[in-house]
């Protein structure tokens, strides 16, 4: 045997959203340089990093509804350090302080020598796989996003005479939703009596396409940027935007020509059917949307040995599809979203602050004094890791390592990932087995999956 590689063997590390904002070096709990030993142990270690990374004069704020999340260019040392060598910018977050933010992360990233995958100066650079090279072979990922918190956040693509623009691989997608004819009829009449059906008609006749600004037929109407469409029940389908779909499977095939393993990482926020209707909150939402499903299966029929979700920021189920693993969701790695140490003027205004507010009265103000959002609700800082082993190229264990951010902690401490035990161990686990169970796959009460 001339390489390791030769052996197909691999052990991985994949863990969720990491949001960070203070540093992971100074701690020595047991429970935690216990999880680092692990991740530094691995041939390879990924990370969904959902933040932008700059300085303070590095790009301008983008209004959003969400956390205005930035991480000091130094806190990369501290990924590093945590043995973390490969991670994906292809989230809703890497957009938060616009192109220069964006810019800033790539430039910071690559000073860092860190891989990433997912964020590029156009689209063909975001949408293109990363190589790593590991003592068990060369590791591509491919990684994409489907939910952007402001327009124009996608990558563009360049062509001979026009630049690209700089930003995230999009995964689009469609909505339809099928409802009864007398709900229908309805929309149609509303639409038209306050002028949207006409409005659009115009639109058509000056700039926009025909997809843009779609023509109502008798079966289908698009009433307030939504497609609904005649059926015999209520229902909510999505599908991948076919183009999109090509051009990352694309990719996909690309890496698995060029390396030893191939990885796809996919960012989402759209939830599907399992409790749409009955749940009050929305860690009682259990399944990805379908659009997710079908664009993961179809990475792993252009090549890839493993798909990892993330973006609800809570755990969700995991599926063995041509036995390749599919982890929906890990949940959250880092959570470390509200001691941000600047905040943008927008944000105050959102709730009413006067103007000489500081980031903590926005803080307690939006979360309500830790009584609702993720401060309030135990299962955001319940997540997991996958150690996966592979051996002659197929997967052989699974073992899903419960986390403990650290929930009714001071704004101040939690956040920062431990191994859990106990009761919480337990709950995250219970959580896994009965979410995966929808895919028809069985975790054992110590949260491994052995596979033939």
């Amino acid at each position: 045997m001339t390489y390791r590689s030769e052996t197909r063997d691999i052990r991985m590390m994949l863990a969720g959203d990491v949001m960070l904002s203070r540093r992971l070096t100074p701690f020595g709990e047991p429970a935690y340089l216990d999880l680092v030993e692990r991740i530094r142990a691995a041939d390879l270690s990924f990370a969904n990093f959902e933040s932008t990374v700059r300085e303070r004069h590095e790009g301008h704020p983008v209004f959003q509804q969400g956390t205005p999340m930035t991480t000091p260019p130094t806190l990369l040392e501290d990924m590093k350090w945590m043995g973390f060598d490969i991670l994906s910018l292809a989230n809703n977050h890497a957009s938060d302080y616009g192109v220069g933010g964006m810019l800033a992360t790539i430039k910071h990233l690559r000073q860092s020598n860190i891989a990433f995958a997912g964020l590029g100066e156009n689209l063909a650079e975001a949408r293109a796989p990363v190589y790593l090279d590991t003592i068990a072979g060369r590791v591509g990922l491919v990684a994409a996003n489907a939910f952007f918190s402001a327009p124009g956040t996608h990558a563009g693509e360049q062509r001979r005479d026009s630049p690209g623009r700089p930003g995230i691989n999009p995964l689009r997608f469609e909505s339809r939703y099928t409802v009864d004819k007398n709900t229908l009829e309805t929309l149609r009449a509303a639409s038209e009596r306050l002028g949207f059906s006409q409005d659009r008609a115009r639109k058509r006749n000056l700039f926009f396409s025909e997809n843009e600004m779609p023509t109502d037929k008798a079966d289908r109407i698009d009433f307030l940027g939504q497609a609904f469409e005649l059926g015999e029940t209520f229902k909510v389908t999505t599908r991948a935007d076919p183009i999109d779909r090509t051009a990352i499977a694309n990719a996909v095939s690309e890496a698995r020509a060029q390396a030893d393993w191939v990885i796809f990482s996919v960012h989402f926020h759209e939830m599907g059917d399992g409790g749409r209707t009955e749940a009050r909150r929305m860690i009682e939402l259990s399944d990805p949307a379908a659009f997710v499903v079908e664009m993961a299966h179809a990475a792993i029929d252009a090549g890839a040995d493993v798909v990892v979700g993330h973006g609800p920021h809570l755990t969700l189920g995991i599926e063995l599809y041509k036995s390749r693993p599919i982890f929906y969701s890990l949940g959250n790695f880092a959570l470390q979203n509200d001691t941000v140490e600047v905040v943008p003027a927008e944000s105050y205004q959102r709730f009413g602050l006067a103007d000489d507010a500081r980031p903590s009265d926005f803080f307690a103000t939006r979360n309500g004094n830790d009584t609702r959002g993720f401060p309030a609700t135990r299962e955001y800082w319940e997540g997991v890791v996958a150690e996966i082993q592979f051996r002659a190229g197929a997967v052989t264990e699974i073992k899903l390592l419960p986390l403990d951010l650290g929930f009714g902690q001071p704004r101040s401490q939690r956040g920062r990932p431990t191994l859990a035990s106990g009761l919480a161990a337990e709950r995250t686990i219970g959580r896994l087995v009965e979410f995966s169970r929808r895919h028809g796959t069985e975790i054992s009460s110590d949260g491994t999956i052995h596979l033939k």
